[in-house]
């Protein structure tokens, strides 16, 4: 096995810029030919440029993705133009960050509408698509650290992320059969998302100015670049990946991790079952003994730090 991409055919979205950019030029210098989708016509060229200047083959399909027309359309643009279709990577993503009251339904279904709906539609257009041929397609979406633990002003974004990973889990079952594969990558990069938290900044300013990353935000963070990411997702859409699946991968700087899937971390029974003041009585001392943390995105920082402007 090997995790060169020569001959394969890869979907990007939210390709435009930042993470999706980088991803794009990854999977074209490890061979694979690129869609590249954004729905920002100059970003998406933007990004075909940059593959062809890799030596690569790329061609852009701008529109936003959530609506399935847009899933069937970047399907039918990888068999047209390369003949083939092996790899989705669904980063789509945008922002609209407010607490809780000041968030409206606007903000709330904006965001949903393009990470959850976005990558439901482009799965399931893709996964068709691979049953269809008889392919043993990769699919890569894209999660965040907020989906697994919480960031303040964020009640939109940590549903959609989260949300991607639960199906994510359920899609690993569904696609077993077919020996079609799908995980979650969870980055942590310099990116236009992550310069709204101002702990970064001093790393945002190093890339900016065309100096490395401090080794403080690199190695104790995990925090880099987007293409340190890149490298996770090109060995997911990989043969070397085969049998990888349902799984939340975190890359960031020199930082790889694996995510736990949810467990009970504390079983009790009582006969009879639980009311109010037995479980106040029995349960509760041993319940606050094992509470879990909320919104420990960085452990060790304070969480004014963490909590993204607006």
């Amino acid at each position: 096995m090997s995790t060169t991409l020569q001959g394969k055919v890869a979907v990007v979205t939210g390709a435009g810029a930042g993470l999706g950019a980088a991803y794009a030029v990854a999977l074209a210098r490890a061979g694979a030919a690129v869609v590249v989708n954004d729905a920002v016509e100059d970003a998406a060229r933007s990004t075909v440029e940059a593959v062809q200047a890799a030596g690569g083959r790329a061609v852009a399909v701008v529109a936003p993705v959530g609506p399935a027309e847009t899933a069937e359309q970047l399907v039918q643009t990888a068999l047209a133009e390369f003949g083939g279709f092996d790899v989705l990577v669904t980063n789509a993503g945008i922002l609209r960050d407010r607490s809780l009251l000041k968030m409206s339904d606007e903000d709330f279904d904006a965001v949903l509408a393009v990470h959850v709906r976005g990558t439901f539609s482009c799965v399931r257009a893709a996964y068709a698509s691979f049953k269809e041929r008889g392919v043993t397609g990769r699919i890569v979406t894209i999660g965040s650290p907020t989906g697994q633990r919480g960031n303040f002003g964020q009640t939109n974004y940590a549903a959609a992320k989260a949300a991607i990973v639960g199906m994510v889990r359920t899609w690993a079952l569904e696609m077993k059969k077919a020996q079609v594969t799908v995980n979650a990558v969870v980055p942590v990069a310099a990116t236009a998302m992550t310069r709204t938290v101002p702990y970064f900044a001093a790393a945002v300013e190093a890339m900016d100015a065309d100096e490395p990353i401090p080794s403080f935000y690199r190695h104790d963070l995990g925090f880099g670049t987007p293409e340190d990411v890149a490298g996770l997702v090109v060995f997911l859409a990989s043969e070397e990946a085969a049998g990888i699946s349902g799984q939340v991968l975190g890359a960031g700087g020199d930082r790889l991790q694996v995510w736990s899937h949810p467990e009970p971390v504390l079983t009790v029974h009582h006969e009879g079952g639980w009311d109010a003041q037995t479980i106040a009585e029995q349960f509760a001392p041993t319940l606050r003994e094992n509470l879990q943390s909320v919104g420990e995105r960085f452990p060790d920082l304070p969480g004014d730090l963490v909590r993204p402007q607006g």
